[in-house]
């Protein structure tokens, strides 16, 4: 894990709402989420499916089709409101500001177009180099990351690598024009455990040695426990927590972050049953009244029914959306 940092924010976000708007009804994907990331920095932005992590991520690179809308907020970078922006500006700013790894390589990756030239477009939008001077970087790249041979491989197609191998390809794609963020969406899942123990290594060591930021959006929170500086938990589109890793994962203060946590398998435990958040996550296009988490919590109250919890400070970094919340030790 990085060490904290004072530097400056280079990502804010406020209060950003994007929606859908189907025949069925409004999906309120994300609905009032703020957090700032510094220069530097790694943020976990945690939950289960369908809670408005990757919409965070898409709506941060201007990349939301209807029927979905940002309906609110700012996305400021470096003091820059990228709502306000066109898609010129925008196209500008994906990949030379910010890059994107997604959970299927083949989301990103041409299979009609080999490696190279794929990694060399980008280079050609977002850099002055000459051709020779292109292809070298694209090398150094592809080496850096891990993969041998590398002048051979910039040949070769999609298809001719392994999954392990296809992601290491997207990271060097989404690294090579040396962006100052990059949104990691569940950039291992696909992937069996060894290969990604070895990503998220190498995910750390690349941005470190760039000074990058990073956002590691995943449902995972030992992977992120691992890799972020702090986390945000995200439910039904609302931040629900915030603050440092390791308070959030010590002594969480919010119900549902305790739930995540506990569901997370512990080896020494091989033989007992694991944890699971009982009941499902509600119909986001119509959210109960108050709090959204209530029917699945066990500390919930009368008031949880009438009132919606607005995120308040909690202790030390802590930050959480809950009437009742944890003090130190207790589990639910």
């Amino acid at each position: 894990m990085m060490a904290e940092t004072a530097q400056p924010k280079l990502l804010e976000v406020r209060d950003l709402r994007t929606h859908f708007h189907t025949f069925a009804g409004t999906v309120m994907a994300v609905n009032g989420v703020s957090f700032d990331i510094a220069a530097g920095e790694v943020m976990g932005l945690v939950g289960e499916s369908g809670g408005g992590k990757s919409v965070v991520g898409f709506s941060i690179l201007g990349l939301i089709d209807s029927p979905g809308r940002i309906e609110g907020g700012e996305i400021l970078l470096d003091g820059e409101d990228l709502v306000k922006a066109g898609e010129a500006r925008l196209r500008e700013i994906r990949g030379r500001d910010i890059s994107m790894v997604f959970q299927d390589p083949m989301t990103s990756l041409n299979p009609l177009h080999s490696v190279g030239r794929q990694m060399d477009e980008v280079l050609r939008l977002h850099s002055d180099l000459d051709a020779r001077a292109r292809r070298a970087a694209c090398v150094e790249m592809l080496e850096s990351v891990g993969i041998s041979q590398a002048e051979k491989r910039l040949e070769a197609y999609p298809h001719q690598f392994s999954g392990g191998m296809r992601q290491r390809v997207v990271i060097a794609i989404a690294l090579l024009a040396r962006p100052r963020l990059i949104i990691a969406d569940e950039p291992t899942t696909a992937l069996d455990v060894t290969i990604q123990s070895q990503i998220l290594k190498l995910m750390r060591r690349q941005i470190a040695d760039r000074g990058a930021s990073m956002i590691l959006v995943t449902h995972d929170l030992a992977v992120v426990s691992e890799m972020a500086d702090h986390i945000t938990v995200l439910y039904c589109g609302n931040v629900v927590e915030r603050g440092k890793t390791r308070e959030l994962i010590e002594a969480p203060a919010h119900p549902y972050t305790r739930g995540l946590i506990d569901s997370i398998p512990d080896p020494s435990h091989r033989h007992e049953r694991l944890r699971q958040i009982p009941g499902t996550v509600p119909d986001v296009r119509n959210l109960p009244k108050g709090c959204n988490f209530r029917d699945r919590c066990p500390r919930a109250q009368a008031l949880c029914a009438d009132v919606e919890p607005s995120l308040t400070a909690q202790r030390g970094s802590l930050s959480a959306a809950c009437h009742f919340p944890l003090a130190p030790g207790e589990t639910e």
